[in-house]
């Protein structure tokens, strides 16, 4: 159902003497997509206005209050590795700005092929980006890493699409930007 195996008891299988294998890029290009589909349906705001036709109207002004283009807007993802990386270089046609936080930096060649600004922080990242997407693995440095110091160093109204895993957020953090605007809008297809 998902990369990685920080879901399985890895402890106890080492006891039992029980390997615990990840079939590397089983669903990279599968979520890769998905982290498209959710920008386009954040920025563009589908699912509100899905619910206008669905309720029978179609106030126009109402539809598209919160709907733009993600035509030069700039795109971020935490990590770029086999999905992070995937996700940028289909958001590239959308003629959007890309960058990217990764402890590892991607070869110069990578970088000037997507126009690629590579960041060194997450907070110099996130301060930049409208649309920030979450591809890092859980562990301690990144548990909790999106709490409500580093969501208030995001531009106003920015997007965060989270297919990673759901403790990378500080879920009551999320919950209060929403409320408050500070945050336009959240995807996620993981849970805390």
């Amino acid at each position: 159902a998902g990369i990685g195996s920080d879901h399985v008891d890895l402890e106890a299988a080492m006891e039992r003497n029980i390997d615990v294998v990840e079939v590397t890029y089983c669903n990279s290009r599968s979520v890769a997509e998905h982290i498209v589909m959710m920008i386009l349906s954040l920025v563009r705001d589908y699912h509100n206005q899905h619910a206008i036709v669905k309720s029978g109207g179609w106030n126009i002004a109402d539809a598209v209050s919160r709907s733009y283009d993600v035509e030069g807007m700039h795109v971020g993802s935490v990590a770029a590795g086999r999905i992070g990386l995937d996700a940028l270089r289909k958001m590239k046609p959308f003629d959007v700005h890309l960058h990217y936080f990764d402890r590892h930096r991607l070869p110069q060649s990578v970088e000037q092929e997507l126009s690629l600004t590579f960041h060194e922080t997450v907070d110099s990242m996130v301060a930049v980006c409208d649309v920030v997407t979450i591809n890092c693995p859980l562990h301690p440095e990144t548990e909790n890493l999106f709490d409500e110091n580093l969501i208030n160093r995001m531009k106003t109204g920015a997007y965060i699409v989270n297919t990673a895993r759901g403790k990378i957020c500080d879920r009551d953090a999320i919950a209060n930007a929403l409320k408050s605007g500070k945050l336009a809008g959240y995807a996620g297809d993981v849970w805390f």
